[in-house]
């Protein structure tokens, strides 16, 4: 079962800052907690018989995968049959991929790893606050960002912490307080406890602007509700620029399957999510970038329990209007015992900092100057990617 957090970032700045390929850009990061198999997501079934003796019962056959087309690498890459809306979205050019991708650490632990993405600081440096976070505290002061901070959809994960607000909301908690109770809390926390007082009143303040995008339908999985929610607010016109969504539930131990399983489940709870992201924002949907991440791989070969065990290299999806789609981005190692990374992970090529890097130079045009000192300190030899956003 896969579980889901939020947070969205007010950025009432961006068309001020932002003027290289889309004039008032968004930006939504989902970060996959659990470790996604990228060898099954987007198999190489270019391999051939390196990619099906070495993936063993976990193989997918290459009549089963969404064929992808890309200048560098033809007839080598799949896309996994339950991200249908995914492949509709790279065939039309709205959707590309970063293959062999991993955080800087290489540690196969899901603490130090998801860590290491959202800090965005090399190794095994540790800190408080997360990129995105550090990257609103970089804007020049007295922008409207600052003043209506961020929003929050469950617990606030390390990419959102740091010295900006954090809005919290939740889709089913706050609205069933009955006012009498709701005024007692609000007279004991301010009476007693000034910051539980204040960050309730943030609270409320965040319910009361979602109220105002209308109802949440019935029916919908938590997945769905999250990237709903995301979608809503970032259509909004005074809405946030900026949102994360937190979804667990990949690390396929076992049971992960190929065509069936639990990763088939979860990429097509993934895929519907993101498929209604897409109808709820709209035309804005031109100007927006998706960023899926996940903080490592798995094992090449499957682990005995119809499942794999962690690895290191991924891959990283991107959708959106504003992506310059149909593309692979992949300094591909190869899948040889000799070409592995311990002779038993995909070993990365592409360091998941230029990733986000690229993102926020082509998409948001963050100064170059800002990105590599305050944004991701100690990193100027990771060179941002390019050719990532439309026009940029």
């Amino acid at each position: 079962m896969l579980g889901v957090t939020a947070g969205l970032f007010s950025w009432g700045c961006m068309p001020r800052i932002a003027s290289a390929a889309t004039t008032d850009p968004r930006l939504l990061v989902v970060i996959l907690r659990g470790g996604m198999d990228g060898l099954s997501t987007v198999a190489p079934y270019g391999e051939g018989n390196v990619y099906v003796e070495g993936r063993g019962e976990l193989y997918i056959r290459s009549d089963e995968l969404i064929k992808l087309k890309d200048k560098k690498h033809s007839n080598f890459f799949g896309l996994h049959p339950s991200l249908k809306a995914f492949g509709g979205m790279y065939a039309g050019g709205d959707a590309a991929i970063v293959h062999a991708a991993s955080v800087p650490l290489w540690a196969r632990s899901h603490f130090d790893c998801q860590d290491n993405l959202e800090n965005g600081l090399p190794g095994l440096a540790v800190s408080k606050t997360g990129w995105l976070n550090r990257l609103l505290a970089a804007l020049p002061s007295g922008e409207p960002v600052r003043a209506r901070g961020a929003i929050e959809i469950g617990s606030a994960p390390l990419i959102l912490r740091g010295a900006e607000p954090v809005l919290g909301w939740s889709a089913s908690a706050l609205e069933h307080v009955a006012d009498p109770t709701l005024y007692l809390i609000r007279t004991l926390y301010k009476q007693n406890d000034r910051e539980l007082y204040d960050n309730l009143e943030l609270g409320l303040k965040s319910q009361r602007f979602a109220e105002g995008l209308g109802p949440q339908p019935d029916g919908l999985t938590d997945l769905q509700v999250g990237f709903l929610g995301a979608g809503r607010l970032l259509a909004s016109p005074v809405g946030p620029r900026i949102a994360t969504l937190s979804v667990s539930g990949w690390d396929t131990h076992t049971d992960q399957g190929g065509v069936e399983g639990e990763l088939a489940d979860s990429l097509t709870l993934l895929d519907d999510g993101l498929s209604l992201f897409r109808t709820t924002i709209g035309d804005v949907w031109s100007q927006t970038v998706v960023l899926i991440v996940t903080e490592f791989g798995r094992m090449v070969a499957n682990n005995g329990n119809h499942g794999s065990d962690h690895g290191v290299g991924t891959v990283a999806l991107l959708a959106g209007g504003a992506v310059r789609g149909g593309k692979i981005h992949a300094k591909w190692p190869g899948l040889a015992s000799s070409q592995l990374l311990d002779k038993r992970d995909l070993r990365p090529t592409t360091d998941l900092r230029s990733v986000f890097k690229g993102v926020l130079r082509e998409h948001l045009d963050v100064p170059s100057a800002i990105v590599e000192s305050s944004i991701f300190p100690d990193s100027v030899n990771v060179k941002p990617l390019t050719g990532l956003i439309k026009g940029a």
